[in-house]
């Protein structure tokens, strides 16, 4: 639980949300968990341990304030500076000095895989037997933006590596132990759309039978030409081999990562959603995904709520619309999430899921920087979520990290991406159970 001590200052930042939203604050019994007005706050309310819970009654009317411009002003990592974890954990650097470290998977036989997109490289970390210190070598050089990776078949034996690239779904020849490409990739199935969200996810259903990718749109808004949008703001569906594309999940602004859950069987992605609104619309977000829903891109967004820009438009979808099931604040930007599998953490952390937010540009006041936990109960998501791994924005509002990918290692610890130190960080458990 969160230092209660803490209480009287969020109480402050409670009241003027509230004034900000022309609103009253709602102050829980706990005041561990942050709901209405309160949720909405900056990275100052930010602590291990603190809760938050948004639901589609709490969004504000749209241009309640004014859009802003406030890029994080990044700086070097402050002298003696750390990652803030709860208590039993500790927090340690898995590896540095990397070229914007982006999406992690963990292969099969343990060996972490990281997209350095921007440089176009995907290097491979091999941890020492306590998974702390770890070797690295480059499997792959010189791709269009690669961020998604996914070994197939799923099981213990994969004989491929699939890579998403901005363009393309390529896959290399693989072997479980490989560290470099054993070939040339093959392109699978037809090109992806490029322009604007580059991003691109790929991932397999628990059977093999199904390939997913996640493709964000091009613009912010549909501005322009719909035409520009076609086959984007979509999760496509294919056969392993590229054949039989199909729209498996449309109206997803910008989806980034996914990962199946293994108790439920669900796929669960992470979507960016829209700029311009002011700086608490709409929400971002983690959800299920069903196949054939519809999630209310460019029209409407978290349920019926109409994007103004939009209004009058396309009536006949507003009762057609699934509303995601983790709503975080505005402007978070979620792009990497695991649900957690290991054994190393403390029993209530068990298929939870963890979020990277890589933090926000279009808010007066930062929020995001952060990885956070989404609460489930076997399978199923309460709406909460909770600060894991904070403290990368200084008490000035300079950034010194920006969490990206997060993965599970082999011995149960979390990894996390960050692109802007170029770091892995690696948070184990080490208190009592």
């Amino acid at each position: 639980m969160p230092d209660r001590t803490r209480w009287p200052r969020n109480a402050a930042l409670i009241l003027a949300a509230a004034a900000a939203f022309g609103t009253a604050a709602v102050v829980c019994a706990d005041p561990a968990v942050l709901t209405g007005a309160a949720a909405f706050g900056d990275w100052t309310q930010d602590a291990p341990g603190t809760r938050r819970h948004i639901t589609a009654a709490d969004l504000p009317a749209p241009y309640a304030t004014r859009s802003a411009t406030n890029h994080g002003h990044i700086v070097p990592r402050p002298k003696g500076a750390m990652p803030h974890v709860p208590p039993g954990f500790t927090v340690s650097e898995f590896a540095a000095g990397l070229a914007a470290p982006r999406l992690l998977r963990v292969a099969p036989d343990g060996d972490l895989f990281v997209a350095e997109t921007d440089d176009g490289d995907i290097r491979v970390f091999r941890a020492d037997a306590k998974g702390g210190k770890a070797a690295a070598s480059v499997y792959a050089k010189d791709l269009d933006g690669p961020f998604g990776l996914a070994f197939y078949p799923p099981g213990p034996q994969p004989h491929y590596l699939y890579v998403a690239t901005t363009g393309a779904v390529l896959r290399f020849p693989y072997r479980r132990g490989d560290r470099s490409a054993q070939g040339k990739p093959e392109r699978i199935g037809p090109k992806l759309p490029t322009g604007g969200h580059s991003t691109r996810d790929v991932l397999f259903s628990a059977d093999g039978k199904k390939m997913y990718v996640s493709v964000g749109s091009e613009s912010n808004d549909q501005e322009g030409s719909s035409a520009s949008e076609t086959r984007r703001a979509d999760i496509l569906e294919f056969a392993p081999d590229g054949s039989g594309e199909r729209r498996f999940a449309t109206g997803l602004r910008n989806p980034v990562e996914m990962a199946l859950h293994p108790l439920t069987g669900d796929l669960w992605t992470v979507v960016n959603e829209r700029d311009g609104l002011g700086d608490n619309l709409p929400p971002d977000y983690l959800t299920r995904v069903r196949a054939g829903a519809f999630y209310g891109w460019p029209w409407y967004y978290i349920g019926a709520h109409q994007d103004p820009r939009h209004r009058g438009e396309h009536p006949e979808l507003r009762d057609k619309i699934t509303v995601p099931d983790v709503l975080f604040q505005p402007h978070s930007a979620p792009l990497g999430l695991a649900v957690y599998t290991g054994k190393q953490f403390p029993k209530a952390y068990r298929n939870d899921i963890f979020v990277a937010l890589h933090g926000s540009w279009n808010r007066a006041r930062r929020t995001g920087y952060k990885v956070v936990r989404a609460i489930l109960h076997d399978g199923n998501p309460t709406g909460e979520y909770e600060d894991f791994l904070t403290g990368f924005v200084t008490k000035d509002g300079d950034v010194w990290a920006r969490p990206v990918g997060v993965a599970v290692a082999a011995d149960g610890a979390l990894l996390v991406s960050d692109d802007a130190g170029g770091t892995i960080w690696r948070v184990a458990y080490t208190g009592a159970r």
